[in-house]
């Protein structure tokens, strides 16, 4: 039999749970909550038995045994909680907010990432994006990814910016440090589609679950660094501009390219060691900036964009092969 109040569940263990563990004990009294659920609920302490808070799930029962259990939020519940952070606000009005990304902060909740996300940093800093769809965010930048986002802060922005991105107006430019000599202008159009070797990784592809992926590359910069004995690296320094926001979409299209992300430890083809002392070893992740963003206003319908340098660690990589200035708005997409 079982009794609740608002904080906690109380139960009596019955004659036919005697003898069986806690946690399965647990799974037959409460089947909406899953096993694996109430484990960690014991691990965290959460529940006692005869008053005596036990952390261990082998625990065995006993008939007549009161249990009484501290139901705790689960982790997409948290997803939501503001948390206070850090952000890089470079403009703000009463429609929208364009943060300038760090590396290392992932966008969305999600497993091992429920509450140290960008979106619990927008919650904490404007609690009115509590009542939008993902708290206004309508595109995404990889965790190790940096640069430029736009966020709206109302449902009618929301509703705009995705009409814009879903008809490719919204300008979103990316510098790209890559392996090998890029050509002076590229145009990648091929379906990207998860990769079926590996569950975090993806790939050019013409499987049924392929999407259409359009990249635009053009040659900033090219240079040559310290190689294997006498043989050196070549790299460039590439923009690409997207026409449509699939998931490592640059990475994977400047891979199957033939020309990887520098640092990128998914995408690093065959470019996974380099010899001692050489420059592209100096940073730690993909090579890969968002500088510049583009769009119409949705309230004023004026066309705004911004642009942010490089992060100090991207801007060290590229002084040190020779690619600068890296702090001024350069661009090869003008005429587009």
């Amino acid at each position: 039999m079982s009794a609740s109040s608002e904080e906690a569940l109380y139960f009596v263990v019955g004659d036919e749970y005697s003898g069986d563990r806690l946690d399965k004990v647990l799974a037959q009294l409460m089947p909406s909550v899953s096993r694996a659920r109430l484990q960690t609920w014991i691990e965290q302490g959460a529940v006692t038995v005869n008053g005596e808070v036990t952390e261990k799930i082998r625990t065995k029962v006993a008939a007549g045994d009161e249990i009484e259990v501290l139901e705790q939020p689960s982790p997409e519940e948290l997803a939501f909680k503001p948390v206070q952070m850090p952000l890089d606000v470079i403009y703000e009005d009463d429609d929208i907010l364009v943060v300038n990304k760090p590396a290392g902060l992932v966008v969305h909740p999600a497993a091992g990432h429920w509450d140290d996300t960008l979106l619990n940093g927008l919650l904490a800093r404007n609690p009115e994006l509590k009542t939008l769809p993902r708290a206004g965010i309508v595109h995404r930048l990889d965790r190790d990814t940096t640069g430029l986002m736009v966020v709206a802060k109302t449902l009618e922005a929301q509703t705009d910016l995705i009409r814009q991105l879903q008809a490719r107006t919204v300008k979103r430019e990316y510098w790209a440090i890559v392996h090998g000599q890029a050509p002076q202008a590229g145009f990648i159009d091929e379906p990207i589609m998860r990769d079926p070797r590996s569950p975090i990784r993806f790939c050019v592809g013409q499987g049924p679950r392929a999407k259409e992926a359009k990249t635009h590359v053009r040659l900033v910069d090219f240079a040559y660094v310290p190689g294997v004995g006498q043989t050196p690296l070549s790299v460039s320094w590439v923009a690409c501009r997207l026409d449509t926001g699939r998931t490592h979409q640059i990475r994977v299209h400047m891979q199957w390219a033939g020309f990887p992300l520098v640092g990128d430890p998914l995408y690093k083809g065959k470019m996974s060691k380099l010899p001692e002392g050489c420059p592209l070893s100096l940073i730690k992740r993909q090579a890969l900036h968002a500088s510049r963003l583009g769009l119409e206003h949705p309230r004023t319908k004026e066309l705004m964009q911004w642009f942010v340098p490089a992060p100090d660690d991207l801007a060290q990589l590229m002084t040190e092969i020779g690619f600068a200035p890296t702090d001024e708005p350069v661009s090869v997409f003008e005429n587009r």
